[in-house]
């Protein structure tokens, strides 16, 4: 019990530490010419310098004017007013080490204003160095830390003028409470940002499992039917069989560069990325073809304008498309599948296929049908699917237009 209570007080005057300073803000920090040591210019601690030498300045001038007739105290009218100075400029730096600054040299001040019968004169240049001192610790110090300073200032002041103890005491634990309050704000914002940025990284590490999913999906599987019909169609015709290999290494060019598209995001270590713009539905011709390819037969129906839609919208389409004939390429290889789009208040997507001419692979894990239901809940559609008749599967997803850019 004595020791959880002693505890602070040791924190306080030898052992604690103060939190760094936060970030200042653009206004706070004014950039300098390159050519100088220091990049910027912190209009704080600018401040704390001006007004750390408006008060060696004044404390030394009175004093120096008190001990005219005694030279030999000069050394001490420097040590006084460093006493009154050098905490307020170290504050915003390391504030703890201020005040314990502040404190050690309490004792030397006091002797000399004593001596010299000029106490009282000095209070006010005293009282705003300890209020800088005492907010900039209220605000960098944990509580425990902050309450044991605030025992030990108060001890300090009844020491120093009793006769305005009342008076101390309340602009003290004012500062206090201000720069505590200050410090809980700021607690607030960092925890409130940090939360905001998690879930950005959230967001943007499934938006990029989405992309890499329905990219690594949907040509891995084209690339590998390829590669277990060619050789069947090709019969053993040298010709033939070059030209499906070629066909073949197409596809994984192609797999490779919407790869590097997707990753963009992650830049080198120059900071570029890939620029390259994100397919939309003007590459649906090339999809189809693809899929044709593999040995599904596509047949697509376009109602309405499709040019010019908004960007995610496209993307989602485009995907949500893949991603339809990449589940018909594994689990109904063969089958023949209807694309219909059309576009009013929204753009409307069915794909369904029929069963497959052999048999397809096992069902996956369900990610594919996830990401393109999230595809389209981001853009304030939906997105249903169903079994058919007969052994098919139907995916009918709405995505509206407006708001989407």
């Amino acid at each position: 019990m004595i020791s959880a209570l002693v505890q602070p007080f040791g924190l306080a005057l030898f052992r604690g530490e103060a939190e760094p300073a936060p970030p200042r803000s653009r206004r706070m920090r004014r950039p300098l010419p390159e050519l100088l040591p220091f990049g910027h210019l912190d209009l704080v601690q600018v401040a704390d310098l001006l007004l750390a030498w408006v008060l060696f300045d004044t404390v030394r001038g009175n004093l120096t004017n008190l001990t005219a007739a005694t030279p030999q105290y000069m050394w001490l009218v420097y040590l006084v007013a460093t006493a009154f100075s050098l905490p307020v400029a170290l504050r915003d730096r390391w504030p703890l080490a201020a005040w314990r600054l502040a404190l050690a040299l309490l004792p030397a001040a006091l002797w000399m204003l004593h001596l010299l019968g000029g106490i009282r004169s000095f209070l006010a240049q005293g009282a705003v160095m300890c209020l800088l001192v005492l907010y900039s610790v209220a605000v960098r110090c944990g509580r425990r830390i902050t309450l044991a300073v605030w025992a030990i200032s108060l001890v300090a002041v009844w020491l120093v003028d009793r006769e305005s103890l009342v008076q101390s005491a309340v602009a003290l634990s004012v500062v206090m409470l201000f720069g505590y309050n200050v410090r809980v704000r700021r607690s607030a914002t960092r925890s409130r940002d940090t939360a905001v940025e998690e879930r950005s990284v959230l967001a943007e590490r499934a938006r990029i499992a989405r992309e890499l999913h329905d990219v690594v999906a949907h040509h891995l599987s084209v690339i590998a039917i390829q590669a277990e019909a060619v050789p069947l169609e090709a019969g053993g015709d040298p010709a033939r069989l070059e030209a499906g290999l070629t066909q073949i290494r197409g596809l994984s060019l192609e797999a490779i560069k919407e790869l590097r598209q997707v990753l963009g995001v992650l830049r080198d270590e120059e900071g570029r990325t890939d620029t390259t713009p994100p397919p939309g539905l003007d590459r649906m011709d090339e999809l189809m073809a693809n899929a044709r390819t593999a040995g599904l037969a596509v047949a697509v129906k376009r109602s309405g304008e499709l040019a010019g839609l908004p960007t995610a919208v496209e993307v989602s389409a485009y995907r949500i498309l893949q991603e339809c004939l990449s589940n018909a390429m594994r689990h109904a290889p063969g089958s023949a599948v209807a694309v219909e789009l059309v576009r009013d208040a929204a753009l409307r997507i069915r794909v369904a296929n029929g069963p497959g001419s052999r048999p397809g692979g096992a069902p996956g894990a369900g990610h594919g049908l996830l990401g393109m239901r999230e595809r389209a809940t981001l853009l304030g559609g939906s997105l249903e699917t169903s079994r058919m008749e007969g052994g098919g599967f139907e995916v009918r997803a709405i995505l509206p237009l407006e708001g989407a850019s």
